[in-house]
């Protein structure tokens, strides 16, 4: 499901967290965004290694401005608060788990 990241809670979700945090910047009316969610809610319900945050950019404009979003979806990878990593669209578990096998 992850937890929903505002310009308000990024500081606490994102920034303080004891974990690595998959951010996924989406829209509701985008299609592949609507593809990757439930590949996205699988990984996260069978791992526990790493968070997921949720922003979607019609609500936090301003948010997806800071991190120059120019595509959805567009996925952070943020270790120790940090950006470390992006991808846009969408991808399939095998390449989301490299992804974040990565860092």
């Amino acid at each position: 499901m992850g937890m929903h990241v505002t310009s308000e809670n990024f500081e606490n979700q994102v920034k303080k967290a004891d974990r690595p945090v998959l951010l996924d910047f989406f829209a509701t009316w985008c299609g592949p965004c609507q593809m990757l969610t439930p590949v996205i809610e699988e990984l996260e319900e069978s791992r526990d290694d790493f968070l997921v945050g949720k922003v979607n950019v019609d609500e936090e404009s301003a948010l997806a401005r800071q991190f120059s979003i120019t595509a959805v979806p567009t996925l952070l990878l943020f270790k120790d608060g940090v950006e470390v990593k992006r991808t846009a669209g969408f991808l399939p578990r095998e390449d989301l788990e490299r992804f974040i096998d990565e860092v």
